[in-house]
């Protein structure tokens, strides 16, 4: 298998284990958003960003944190989903970044409209076992929003520097 194919996964696999691991625990770990910053500084390397450019970067993360923290700082979102999108717009420097805040705003919707209705319902018997469906389902747990922000990155990942640059 082609090397830059396996690089080019680093970011879904990261995606997805950040999304598994809110909707499982509610909680997203700093050791996957310091995998992301690390591999994209690695992979920045790699495929020759420039300085400048790798700066841009940096400084829109820097932005999205800022931002981000303050959503948290209202309770409106969870530090860890205030870290997953900071980490995730550094892979995706400037341009992408806005459409990756849109689709995760509109995905993020869309799953708490759906958490709402579920909640609404009985849990059915079989399920009250099982400990994230249970918390799922209280009204008081929140929202594992680093679901609807891994979907929004999937989604945008293909016109990044980095996937550009290791297809191409």
């Amino acid at each position: 298998m082609n090397l830059n194919l396996i690089l080019l996964m680093i970011f879904p696999l990261l995606m997805a284990f950040a999304a598994a691991s809110d909707l499982l625990t509610m909680r997203i770990s700093n050791r996957i958003i310091l995998a992301l910053i690390f591999s994209f500084i690695i992979l920045a390397m790699i495929v020759g960003m420039e300085l400048s450019q790798f700066a841009v970067h940096l400084g829109i993360a820097l932005l999205v944190l800022v931002i981000s923290f303050i959503l948290f700082s209202f309770g409106w979102i969870g530090g860890g989903d205030a870290k997953l999108a900071a980490a995730t717009s550094l892979w995706l420097g400037p341009y992408i970044t806005l459409l990756y805040l849109v689709y995760g705003g509109l995905f993020g919707g869309a799953l708490t409209l759906f958490l709402l209705a579920v909640r609404m319902m009985p849990m059915p018997a079989q399920m009250k076992n099982i400990v994230w469906i249970n918390r799922l389902h209280k009204g008081n747990s929140g929202v594992p929003y680093g679901i609807a922000l891994a979907a929004a990155a999937l989604m945008v990942y293909s016109e990044s520097i980095i996937f550009t640059s290791l297809l191409g």
